[in-house]
């Protein structure tokens, strides 16, 4: 990787001139200017494991050599960059890819919507459909769920700190018991049927249940496959539209390209975005199933929808990864390595921690905030960059590259245990 040339800047400088509002820049406090695969590369030299991975839009790693060489043809042959939602061969190319390479081999037969260029964006659009087909304005989504920052996606979020920011009421959503949120023995999703199908519970029947198979910023919350089929059950039992938030968790990170395909599901309607332009550039979409098509021409529109260098990138991931099932069967390989590796870490700690995760992506729950900062804070300052989530920020979130190497792997899972170590000891010598 190369090295950085001339005069380093601080992170000084980034404060006095950037909004307060600014986050990884706080927990990440260094000026990075390279990257390739796993690995950052700051100003000053240091190198920094990612187990962050643009919060999932790295999928495939940093400046993915292949996917740059089909970006780099692009750009040099002057095609259309910018093209509103106009057909171009770059958006033909990732359709009829997607569609072969992806829908067709599962069975599966959807519409395309390009929505803009964030995992937001889609989300607006999937509720602003659900309400539209149905003609009904309530949507169930789930404690701890996370669907985005802008006002419909966030009224659809748990997360108090996000919402009241919002300076605005966050209507037209109930909230429901996610799987496990009353402990093992309590099934939520007889709850929720109960609550939907009983005339006088209080809360109308809604236009779409919106769910997340595994719940990201919500703590790493992994939804089994009897809730996930049970819920399906209940929307198309309601006349709802099942609507499955695969934002962070599609495109491979739990093992197959959906997060819901190990549990046989088929939602009305798909929301993809962070990883699926395969480069870390801006691309969002929702995959609509036959007959709740009902936009009129122009109805839902935005400037940014169907970026065609994302889509070219797009197309060249999934020509690289998924022709075949051997990608696959590798991201479940190296999950059981990250499975095996944090079991044994809670066994040598007397169990005092709890691990949850599925593919590529585990949560190491500590319990205490307090913890989990300064745990993720000491692995920074040894080289190796990981973020929290959970409602206190309780649980540190393991989020590596699908392509990442063993050897890469292994060192970053060695600089998260000695940084756990280290803030133990000091916790037991208060």
């Amino acid at each position: 990787m190369p090295t950085a040339i001339g005069k380093p800047r601080t992170i000084e400088a980034l404060e006095a001139l950037e909004s307060n509002v600014r986050s990884y820049s706080r927990s990440f406090p260094a000026i990075f200017n390279r990257a390739r695969g796993s690995v950052m590369l700051t100003e000053n030299g240091r190198k920094v494991i990612d187990f962050l991975s643009g919060a999932g839009a790295l999928n495939y790693g940093h400046n993915n050599h292949a996917i740059k060489a089909a970006i780099t043809e692009y750009l040099a042959s002057d095609a259309v960059i910018h093209g509103l939602d106009m057909a171009t061969p770059a958006k033909l190319d990732f359709m009829e890819t997607f569609r072969s390479v992806i829908l067709q081999e599962r069975g599966m037969q959807y519409k395309f919507q390009f929505t803009g260029p964030t995992g937001a964006n889609a989300i607006e659009a999937a509720l602003k459909l659900s309400r539209k087909i149905t003609g009904r304005q309530n949507i169930v989504s789930f404690t701890n769920g996370y669907h985005g920052m802008s006002l419909g996606a966030l009224a659809g979020s748990g997360n108090r700190f996000y919402r009241a920011a919002s300076g605005v009421p966050l209507s037209g959503t109930t909230f429901m018991p996610y799987d496990g949120y009353f402990g093992p023995t309590l099934d939520t999703a007889d709850y929720l049927r109960k609550m939907l199908m009983d005339e006088s519970s209080g809360i109308d029947r809604p236009a779409a249940i919106l769910v997340e198979t595994v719940q990201g910023e919500g703590g790493i919350n992994v939804a089994g496959r009897k809730w996930l089929q049970s819920i399906q059950a209940i929307a198309k039992d309601v006349d709802a539209l099942f609507v499955v938030d695969d934002i962070q968790m599609g495109c491979g990170r739990t093992g197959e390209f959906f997060s819901f395909e190990f549990a046989g599901l088929s939602p009305d309607i798909i929301v993809l975005s962070k990883s699926l332009s395969g480069y870390g550039l801006p691309l969002s979409m929702l995959l609509i199933k036959d007959g709740f098509d009902v936009w009129r021409p122009g109805e839902h529109i935005g400037t940014f929808r169907g970026n065609n260098l994302a889509l070219v990138a797009g197309t060249a991931a999934m020509n690289l990864y998924w022709r075949s099932r051997s990608f696959s069967d590798e991201i479940r390989r190296m999950g059981e390595l990250v499975r095996g590796r944090l079991e044994i870490l809670v066994s040598k700690h007397e169990n005092r921690f709890a691990v949850r995760g599925r593919g590529m992506v585990f949560g190491f729950d500590c319990h205490f905030a307090e913890i989990a900062e300064a745990t993720t804070r000491k692995a920074f300052d040894k080289g190796l960059m990981l973020e929290r989530c959970g409602p206190a920020d309780q649980v540190v979130k393991i989020l590596p590259a699908l392509t990442i190497d063993t050897d890469t792997l292994n060192r970053g899972l060695d600089l998260f245990e000695e940084a756990l170590v280290e803030t133990l000891a000091e916790c037991s010598s208060v």
